[in-house]
């Protein structure tokens, strides 16, 4: 199930031109593409569902800019990353992003979650803290508020939708490549606020992306196992190992008209934050802050990175 070399290689629907440098590292026995710029302190950027590392596209200049090591990964089976056919537990792939960490060289990374990403995020701080300098996360609560609010909020759970529909075998991934990825489309426009993400062009990018083969199965199975270990053994101790608190230094970026995830599910993630904790709603945008108002949002992750001593 890995990606054939030539449907991501010499540009392509996933390697996609501009000031950054592309390239492939190694880490948790699989092989990650990453979009690199600048130099400094490492920024290891995380895209969510249904997008790739292309999301980033704002922040990779701004941060090399601001003094950063910029880089934005391919998550497992997604990109121009390595479809491998079982890993997508949220602990493997924290792992993955961990071990990206290691393949660069770099002592420790400011994590940058979006969504998915977050999760994840959220994840690695809590498993290899020593590898977690600072944890940014947009559009996601805290793995253990996700859970509590899907199980037991009504509204919540109609929000998220799309990840009980995720259950069902086969058929999603058919839904999500049918019509040339024309789902892809719809999901972001209708979780975008009322300033769009992007351009039909932009649109187009990430449908392309979705239909290289094999990503759409992969980009649905962290949701199965989300769901599905839930009463396993699995899933049990993966949400009390994620009772430890996270001790590093934390930025929860959120949009207030979020549609996927409520404002109500995402606020009070600080609990388990046992670190400087700086909770910032951005008015009138959806679920992808950082393309519906990239400066807004570029703004305030900048000024917090380079903040010293970021205040609780």
């Amino acid at each position: 199930m890995t990606l054939p070399e030539s449907s991501t290689a010499g540009g392509g629907p996933v390697r996609l031109d501009g000031p950054w440098t592309h390239r492939d590292v190694a880490a948790n026995g699989a092989r990650f593409h990453i979009a690199e710029m600048g130099d400094g302190p490492l920024v290891l950027l995380l895209h969510g569902f249904p997008q790739f590392w292309w999301t980033w596209r704002h922040q990779l200049p701004a941060l090399a800019e601001a003094g950063f090591r910029a880089v934005a990964m391919d998550l497992r089976g997604v990109g121009g990353s390595d479809r491998t056919p079982r890993g997508y537990d949220p602990a493997n792939l924290a792992l993955d992003i961990t071990g990206v960490v290691r393949s660069l060289g770099e002592p420790d990374a400011a994590l940058v979650g979006h969504d998915l990403g977050g999760y994840l995020a959220w994840t690695a701080a809590v498993m290899r803290p020593k590898l977690v300098r600072r944890l940014v996360v947009s559009s996601m609560p805290h793995p253990r508020r996700w859970r509590s609010a899907m199980l037991s909020d009504p509204s919540q759970s109609r929000a998220g939708s799309h990840v009980w529909g995720f259950q069902r075998p086969w058929l999603p991934e058919r839904r999500l490549v049918a019509d040339d990825a024309a789902l892809v489309g719809e999901l972001i426009r209708d979780w975008s606020g009322p300033q769009p993400i992007a351009d039909e062009e932009a649109v187009e990018t990430y449908r392309r992306a979705m239909l290289v083969p094999s990503t759409a199965h992969c980009s649905i199975e962290p949701y199965r196992w989300m769901v599905r270990s839930l009463a396993r053994p699995d899933g049990i101790q993966f949400n009390r190992r994620m009772k430890r608190p996270v001790r590093v230094p934390t930025l929860h970026l959120h949009g207030s008209l979020d549609p996927v995830m409520r404002t109500r599910s995402a606020a009070g993630s600080g609990e388990y934050v046992e670190a400087p904790y700086r909770w910032r709603l951005f008015d009138g945008l959806g679920h992808f802050p950082h393309e519906e108002d990239p400066v807004a949002f570029t703004t305030e992750l900048v000024n917090w990175l380079k903040d010293p001593e970021p205040d609780r």
